[in-house]
């Protein structure tokens, strides 16, 4: 695909926004009441991490980046 920078940019932004959805949700999932809240914290943000990877990978192999 030939598309422009900003429609890039664009793609690349939904993709943090999802993954931000996505280490938000692990986050409190993995949160246990009376647990360390900065556990939760570095689990979202391992899931942030992973989530964006395979985002950027997908958007890779497909062609959009």
């Amino acid at each position: 695909m030939n598309l422009s920078l900003g429609v890039r940019v664009l793609v690349v932004v939904i993709c943090a926004l999802v993954s931000v959805i996505v280490a938000l949700v692990g986050g409190f999932l993995s949160h246990a009441p009376g647990g360390r809240k900065a556990a939760a914290v570095l689990f979202g943000g391992g899931v942030f991490g992973g989530c964006m990877i395979l985002c950027m990978t997908v958007l890779n192999a497909v062609g959009v980046l």
